[in-house]
């Protein structure tokens, strides 16, 4: 079982790990294992990307702090192939607290009654490419759900570069297929936005293309998708991190019975 004994960034804790084939997902022990993640996260965000320079090789914020990280690493190699952190939230009383509240309205949100866990930061080696590392990525975090009762997962998921037309046809099916309900549906707050649910009222001159849109999407929100999320009806411009995001949410109890087995198999 994963257990998680974290609550700031620089708390050396022991706690236990989830090994799946090569790979062993494990919550940061100390300081050291919160930088690694910060360079893994320079090298995915930041490096290469058109981001903002920054004056280190990490990739820092103060929502670090009040996070839990999670790590996973090559059992043969020990090289660090991914990595997300974790801020757990009572419930929609405290959506205030989280890092999407810098950027969406979510006012909504405040009535949901359950235990909400916002998801971030989530990020790949972009040299090393292997499903196996998502899938040990969300078994991990399947456990940590089920153990702590965990009824919403969300966070932002992001597009690479801040131009929304090259996103055309998966913009256009977010809208079409996976728009948040309206009671929870997040509002504009962020300066700079791009409303694909109203651009995509225009007349076109096609229907979005499936296949073409799933593989613009970011690997992340496709599992969103699969399992029945929803996203904001429109992405904020951060040009910042020279990325498009959106909103994600995913409401436990609504994943499918199928898929829901899938993940806790994965899990196991």
């Amino acid at each position: 079982m994963l257990r998680i004994g974290i609550c700031k960034a620089g708390r050396n804790v022991s706690v236990s790990s989830f090994r799946k084939g090569r790979y062993v997902a494990r919550f940061a022990k100390g300081q050291a294992d919160v930088a690694a993640a910060q360079g893994l996260r320079y090298l995915a965000f930041i490096e290469g990307s058109g981001a903002a320079p920054r004056p280190v090789a990490r990739d820092t914020d103060d929502f670090d702090a009040l996070c839990r990280h999670v790590l996973v690493e090559d059992q043969g190699t020990g090289q660090l192939v991914c990595c997300f952190r974790l801020l757990p939230l009572s419930g929609g009383a405290r959506i205030g607290d989280s890092y999407a509240a810098q950027f969406y309205d979510l006012s909504g949100l405040r009535g949901f009654a359950g235990k909400m866990l916002e998801l971030g930061r989530f990020c790949i080696h972009p040299a090393v490419r292997d499903p196996d590392i998502l899938r040990v990525a969300w078994g991990a975090m399947t456990r940590f759900v089920d153990q702590e009762g965990v009824e919403m997962l969300f966070g932002c998921s992001s597009f690479h570069g801040a131009e929304p037309a090259a996103y055309d046809d998966a913009f256009a099916m977010l809208s079409e297929r996976h728009l948040a309900p309206a009671h929870w549906r997040p509002g504009v707050k962020a300066p700079a936005v791009f409303r694909f649910a109203q651009q995509s009222r225009q007349p076109r001159r096609a229907p979005p293309d499936v296949k073409r849109a799933m593989q613009a999407m970011p690997p992340l929100l496709r599992t969103y998708l699969a399992m029945g999320g929803w996203v904001s009806d429109h992405a904020v411009v951060d040009r910042d991190l020279n990325t498009l995001h959106v909103f994600t949410g995913l409401e436990i109890a609504a994943i499918p019975p199928a898929r829901a087995r899938l993940l806790r198999m994965v899990a196991e």
